[in-house]
């Protein structure tokens, strides 16, 4: 009984298609008359053991039961089983897939013949693997090329269009079909030459056909290239067993095997890579050696790839940087060698291109993905090395082999970029000075110029550049103004955006104040930067900070607190500047997203040191708090002002601890001097705020803590007229010098300035050179209620407007409210804590911003001076 299901009809049909592709065509017809022998012996005697059973098992009431499995079996034999081997199968299903492109070509229906010529072609590897290629198949590719070529010359005679579903498929066939067809080019010469005869005539077989030993199981395995080295007497083995020998002629072969098995499951690409610089060493030509170096590069950022670790191992990044190095040199040695993106690929791979005199040979490549996936593997590896290791400065070291492989991509995109003025060639010259740009912008200047000596001592002396010629861009500057100015003309959205970006930050890096200010409002970044990519803005953060750092070394407090307090105020100066990831407890950010934001993070070495842009915030925010609050102190109207929320938020909670002790960190300084300086003693605020070690990372560390020492007395100064001017008629200016040890000068100054913003009710007496106070009328009770009063209405008033601009978009409602005020946004003076059209103070004063400043054109717009 067990034989019928091992040799029962349909046993050959129902084997796998792998073992029969190992037989010969006369191994399976003897196959077949052997299984119907033993069919039918074998059903001779299972049908006598079947009765024998049945004789015996039917006994008792069974016995009278009707017997229906005899009708059953004699209806199977009357069935006729026929018997189809893998191939006759193969060959049923190439027909059909051959008539339905037949059908398809009738209704002139491309997305049928598309899919189906696809088909075609994987049911023809299969059948050329057992046998020879049907001359049905040579028929049908070769009618397919006339149709294609007659429906593109109907294209050009008439206007008319095809759907779009229709000409992508036209366009797929159109492609495949000339590269496919070449294999077969002789056999397709012969069927065109006598097509009547051609199906008729006897085929013959084109290779012989091997017999191999019947085996039970069969798996598929695709043998790689073996290579092994000389020395231990090992060859290299392809398929068959047979020696591979590698010669200048198998290149372009050998090349496209390993170009098509990119993307596959287990492919060995260490193997893949060791074959290929064994054909680096067979290489003879130019466009040889260029061919073989752009795909192991590219093979080698493959395996970098598919490795476990999250970048590119340094051993692989550097022979990947110097056969890159190794291209350039061919390339430039080879000016009628042009590596070109979207370029034709060399199909023929038995001859090799021969360029006439004078003619341009166009390589499929990418110049500029290279020089970028470099750069990019560089960053992410120093993104995962811890950077208070050797290991990462090693790295970084790096940097500078890195540098020079941009500009000499840079060079050599300008080179073609002469005689080929196109799009795309300025499209690649705009990203190499970008990322020429990008290395440079965030270094001082002294890094910059070993930067630029190394890279002109390294390239050779022939290169130069158009756009910075060697040895007339001397200073980093220049140099700097130069690029940004190359990218100001030649590119536009965010290229454009970023080099003005790039230079703001160089110029506030060193010193230049008021400079990079003019150009950030010039630009009107601040307006859309919302509208361009995540690294753009945190770009747009990190210049923000550096030029509220470049304001505060230069000693100018309100524009630095002005600057900061958007990127400092919002307790996310990590995110902001890309310098870390804040994970909240019950955050909803997923892996992906979490993935990247890691990505986004930048380098140790372009950090923003966030310990001292705190202390530079909080010490801004202190010289202009202390003082407003010394003024707000006795005026209701003006209680709600509030300059920095974080500080007064650090204030309150340190004046509610009950024992404070010294202090142990920044913050605490700071804190402390603020205490110090409300207090009356500016010595000791100034002591303190000097003890601060986190001053000695600025440059000029004597410079800003002999800053802070006069701003400390000056605010001192206003902080005790603020205080102490409703108790005096009159005071002594000499005595004031005194007590701050400024000059007479700088004091009669500040009290000007003081009393032309309306901040100080008083006049100034030279002749007895003394400061007259003003008594205003002092504000009853009733009245200082009705001043409350108006405070809460109004603050109801603003939650009101908030929640119509909420149900209403803001559209309508913002537009009626400019046009009935005359402030920004239709909010008047309410904004700032007062009512509009509010009592003035006593004396004719009024509430205003320390310093007098009232302009509030945004971030950096608020810190210039009326």
């Amino acid at each position: 009984m067990s034989s019928r299901f091992f040799y029962g009809n349909g046993s050959d049909s129902e084997s796998s298609s792998d073992e029969e592709e190992l037989y010969s065509d006369r191994e399976e017809e003897e196959e077949d008359e052997q299984s119907e022998e033993e069919d039918s012996s074998e059903e001779e005697t299972s049908s006598e053991e079947e009765e024998e059973e049945e004789g015996e098992g039917r006994r008792g009431a069974s016995v009278f039961l009707k017997d229906v499995s005899e009708s059953e079996e004699s209806e199977d034999e009357e069935k006729v089983t026929v018997v189809k081997s893998a191939k006759d199968k193969r060959l049923e299903e190439l027909e059909g897939t051959i008539k339905l492109i037949e059908n398809a070509e009738r209704i002139n229906d491309w997305t049928v013949i598309s899919a189906e010529f696809d088909k075609l072609n994987r049911q023809i590897v299969k059948i050329a693997q057992s046998t020879r290629i049907p001359r049905a198949y040579i028929k049908t590719i070769a009618d397919l090329e006339d149709f294609v070529n007659e429906t593109v010359a109907k294209q050009k005679s008439t206007a008319k269009k095809m759907n779009a579903s229709n000409a992508k498929g036209f366009n797929a066939v159109k492609q495949r079909i000339k590269k496919n067809n070449k294999e077969y080019a002789a056999q397709i010469e012969k069927y065109r030459s006598n097509k009547e005869g051609y199906l008729e005539a006897e085929e013959e077989e084109e290779r012989p056909v091997v017999a191999l030993p019947r085996i039970t199981k069969v798996e598929h395995v695709e043998t790689p290239i073996l290579t092994a080295r000389e020395e231990d007497g090992f060859a290299t083995v392809g398929r068959g067993g047979k020696a591979l020998q590698f010669t200048p002629e198998s290149i372009l072969k050998n090349l496209r095997v390993i170009v098509e098995s990119r993307g596959k499951k287990n492919t060995d690409r260490a193997e893949q890579i060791r074959t290929m610089e064994k054909l680096l060493e067979v290489a003879q030509t130019p466009y040889q050696r260029i061919r073989v170096y752009l795909t192991l590069i590219s093979t080698r950022f493959d395996l970098a790839s598919t490795s476990t670790a999250t970048y590119m191992p340094p051993d692989q990044w550097k022979i990947a940087e110097q056969e890159f190095s190794a291209l350039l040199s061919i390339l430039e040695e080879n000016r009628n060698h042009v590596v070109a993106e979207g370029a034709d690929e060399w199909e023929d791979d038995e001859k090799q291109p021969q360029p006439a005199p004078g003619e341009t040979l166009y390589i499929p490549g990418s110049i500029i993905s290279y020089v970028e996936r470099l750069d990019d593997e560089l960053t992410r590896s120093l993104q995962q090395i811890d950077p208070h290791t050797a290991e990462y400065i090693e790295r970084l070291s790096d940097e500078q082999q890195l540098y020079n492989n941009i500009v000499r991509a840079q060079l050599y995109v300008e080179e073609l970029g002469k005689t080929e003025k196109t799009e795309p060639r300025q499209d690649s010259i705009n990203r190499m000075v970008m990322r020429r740009l990008e290395h440079i912008y965030f270094k001082p200047s002294q890094v910059v110029t070993i930067l630029e000596d190394g890279l002109w001592k390294a390239l050779p002396s022939k290169l130069d550049s158009t756009i910075t010629p060697r040895g007339k861009v001397t200073e980093v500057a220049d140099l700097i103004e130069v690029l940004c100015n190359y990218l100001f003309q030649h590119s536009d959205g965010i290229l454009r955006a970023r080099a003005m970006l790039c230079q703001i930050y160089f110029l506030a890096l060193h010193g230049q104040y008021y400079r990079s200010r003019d150009l950030m409002l010039m630009s009107h970044l601040s307006e859309n930067i919302s509208n361009f990519d995540v690294s753009t803005q945190i770009l747009f953060n990190r210049t923000l900070v550096q030029i509220g750092l470049c304001a505060f070394r230069s000693g100018l407090i309100y524009e630095a607190q002005m600057t900061l307090s958007e990127v400092c105020g919002s307790g996310r100066q990590k995110e902001l500047l890309a310098q870390g990831i804040i994970l909240q407890r019950y955050s909803t950010v997923t892996p992906e997203q979490e993935r990247l934001e890691r990505q986004r993070q930048l380098p140790f070495h372009m950090h923003i040191n966030l310990e001292l842009l705190e202390c530079i915030y909080l010490t801004s925010s202190m010289f202009l708090e202390v003082p407003l609050m010394a003024q707000t102190s006795s005026s209701p109207e003006l209680k709600r002002r509030i300059i920095s929320k974080t500080f007064r938020r650090m204030l309150d909670y340190n004046e509610r601890q009950v024992f404070t002790g010294p202090a142990e960190n920044t913050r605490d300084g700071v804190i402390m001097s603020a205490k110090f300086l409300a207090a009356g003693d500016w010595k000791k605020a100034a002591s303190m705020l000097s003890s601060i070690k986190i001053w000695d990372l600025m440059p000029q560390p004597e410079k800003i803590k002999e800053m802070l020492s006069q701003q400390t007395q000056e605010e001192g100064l206003r902080t005790y007229l603020f205080t102490y001017a409703p108790y005096y008629d009159s005071l002594s200016i000499t005595t004031l010098a005194d007590m701050f040890e400024l000059s007479e000068k700088k004091i009669s100054a500040i009290i000007s300035r003081m009393i032309s913003h309306e901040e100080l009710a008083a006049a100034l007496d030279q002749v007895n050179n003394a400061i007259v106070f003003r008594k205003g009328v002092e504000l009853s009770r009733l009245q200082s209620q009705i001043v409350t009063l108006a405070d809460k209405s109004m603050s109801l008033l603003e939650a009101n407007e908030k929640t119509l601009e909420q149900r209403t978009q803001g559209m309508a409602n913002a537009f009626q409210r400019d046009q009935g005020a005359g402030a920004r946004g239709g909010r008047g003076p309410g904004r700032t804590g007062q009512a509009r059209g509010g009592p003035r103070l006593p004396g004719g004063q009024q509430g205003r911003r320390p310093g007098g400043q009232q302009f509030s054109g945004g971030v950096l717009g608020g810190a210039i001076k009326a």
